[in-house]
């Protein structure tokens, strides 16, 4: 008759403690491996993988903290040396552990390489032109349209009454598109609805749209004038 209770079983509490202790000082010594490496590759979040004789070891990091230290032997099961998920158990605990001196020298050796890489990259660079002529160029050519086009919406508004309005003309088969309101040109527009905004409430037009569309504003401020011309000869006196 077999005797009972049974043998206790062995208490493992010690076991679990010591290998707690150990993988909380891996942790420890692997997180500033993650803090050095997540600043030399920058962004967020990154791993990258590091060849060891028995293996390799692989570093996750995320917010410049640690995230896990995985050891893929070249025989035998992976294992997560530092995980958020669970603790390793202590056997391959300890044999990924005989194998993480050569670890931190591979480390050593990349940041090493990182060093080499830039050690010869001058940073004597040419000077930079300012932009400073052609921007006071730009706004000389802009500013005489925008006042030209502040005329024509004057004269608009004059003429047609309200607080908005639209003046068109096509112009070398581009349509040409003055808008005004009550304070005068609120855009003039070449190409239609996807087209170049030479004068608007916001940015500037690019200096190629400039050298492209200034040239051929006269033959629209001739064609307005034309049609002012045609307005002038529809409004027949009328006798009292």
């Amino acid at each position: 008759m077999t005797d009972w209770p049974p043998v206790e079983p062995t208490d493992a509490e010690a076991v679990a403690e010591r290998r707690d202790e150990i993988v909380a000082a891996v942790a420890d010594h692997a997180g500033r491996v993650a803090y050095h490496l997540a600043r030399l590759q920058g962004g967020d979040y990154g791993r990258e993988t590091f060849d060891t004789p028995g293996g390799e070891w692989t570093v996750k990091h995320e917010a410049g903290e640690l995230d896990f230290l995985k050891f893929d032997p070249k025989s035998g099961s992976e294992v997560y040396v530092v995980s958020t998920k669970r603790q390793p158990d202590p056997e391959p605990l300890a044999a990924a552990l005989a194998e993480y001196p050569a670890f931190v020298d591979a480390y050593d050796e990349y940041v090493e390489a990182a060093e080499a890489t830039l050690s010869d990259v001058t940073t004597e660079f040419p000077e930079a032109k300012t932009t400073e002529n052609a921007v006071a160029e730009r706004r000389r050519v802009l500013d005489r349209v925008e006042e030209i086009c502040d005329r024509i919406a004057g004269e608009l508004r004059r003429f047609e009454g309200g607080d908005y309005g639209t003046y068109a003309e096509r112009i070398d088969g581009l349509r040409w598109e003055l808008n005004w309101d009550r304070d005068g040109v609120s855009y003039l527009r070449v190409g239609g609805s996807d087209g170049v905004y030479l004068v608007s409430q916001y940015q500037p037009p690019a200096a190629s749209d400039v050298r492209r569309f200034v040239p051929k504003f006269p033959a629209f401020v001739d064609a307005y004038n034309e049609h002012v011309d045609e307005l002038e000869a529809t409004l027949e006196p009328v006798e009292l």
